[in-house]
């Protein structure tokens, strides 16, 4: 599990004016148009009509976060609120991403809205061929799951004091990769990903290229996923110290409206992941594809069992997803 920090840690910014100018620049860097990965980061405020919001508030949302704030009438209308703000999340994400906000998430006491959801495909540098599919046993319940077997040399390193096996897998043009965290095997039922406390700085030294293996010759078998979570960020930001926007008779969010009285009522995140062995460079990657013989020296990465993984922006080291897969 990933050790608990504040907000500000998590931010690194000593300022506001930092944080509006890093966010602007990330965000142009990651959206940069790219023939190798598609990736839609759909984030939206919406606020009561009758709220009456600053434009200077409303500028500052558009050029830092290519983010429009949408007046509408959460008072007179919330269902029909609500169905508009799916529908608009379900364009930005090519139709993966439905009801983002369920029955009840915004009602007439709603005065403001933020809706984020981001949606990304990408194309295996080294795709998987359908031929090298197979069932497997997937440890935790012995469920059947579709695997992908391959050997290749592949960004990998183990921290032996912490029984991890670490395998970077990079997508097309090595713009972003998905890395895994593979725990050793539990020998008394207990969960080992629970056992030690990941940091940031652990994470960014054992997966840079300097402390990895590119040559070791690996047999990999990772299994077939496709996931959606939805998460409600209230609690989750709230345990980092951002707990005042949430509450009516603290927040001060008079820089918006130019009153107080104003304060967050709903914060909803979805993500959508898929997993599997397609990619448009599949003839050519296979192609370079190396043979092995028996008698050269192997490592096993059979990922059969809870593991953690993430989606990294290679260049900027931001992490574009983190999650965990736990059984199929």
């Amino acid at each position: 599990c990933m050790k608990p920090l504040n907000f500000k840690e998590v931010l690194s910014f000593s300022s506001a004016e930092d944080i509006h100018a890093e966010f602007e620049k990330l965000n142009h860097i990651i959206h940069m148009k790219s023939g190798s990965y598609t990736l839609k980061l759909a984030s939206r405020l919406y606020g009561e009509t009758t709220s009456n919001f600053l434009s200077e508030f409303l500028e500052a949302t558009q050029k830092y976060y290519n983010a429009e704030l949408k007046a509408v009438d959460f008072i007179g209308a919330p269902e029909a609120c609500r169905a508009e703000i799916n529908t608009w999340v379900e364009e930005q994400t090519e139709k993966k991403i439905k009801d983002l906000l369920q029955p009840g998430a915004v009602n007439t006491m709603t005065r403001l809205a933020l809706v984020s959801a981001i949606y990304f495909k990408g194309n295996w540098m080294h795709p998987f061929c359908e031929e090298d599919t197979r069932e497997s046993d997937f440890e935790v319940n012995q469920v059947k799951t579709s695997v992908y077997f391959v050997h290749r040399s592949m960004p990998y390193t183990r921290i032996s004091k912490h029984g991890l096996q670490i395998l970077e897998l990079p997508y097309k043009d090595k713009e972003l990769s998905m890395v895994i965290l593979l725990p050793q095997k539990s020998t008394d039922g207990s969960d080992p990903l629970h056992k030690s406390m990941l940091t940031q700085e652990q994470l960014e030294k054992w997966t840079s290229r300097r402390n990895m293996s590119t040559t070791t010759k690996i047999s990999i078998t990772v299994p077939k996923f496709k996931f959606e979570m939805s998460y409600d960020m209230i609690m989750p930001l709230a345990k980092m110290g951002m707990t005042d926007v949430f509450c009516e008779e603290k927040a001060d969010l008079s820089r918006m409206n130019g009153k107080k009285g104003l304060f967050l009522s709903t914060m909803t995140h979805r993500a959508f992941v898929d997993v599997n062995e397609k990619g448009t460079e599949a003839a050519a990657s296979v192609a370079m594809t190396k043979t092995w013989g028996l008698l050269d020296e192997m490592i096993y990465f059979t990922a059969n069992r809870p593991f953690l993984f993430f989606i990294r922006h290679n260049k900027t080291k931001s992490i574009l997803f983190l999650g965990r897969f736990s059984s199929p």
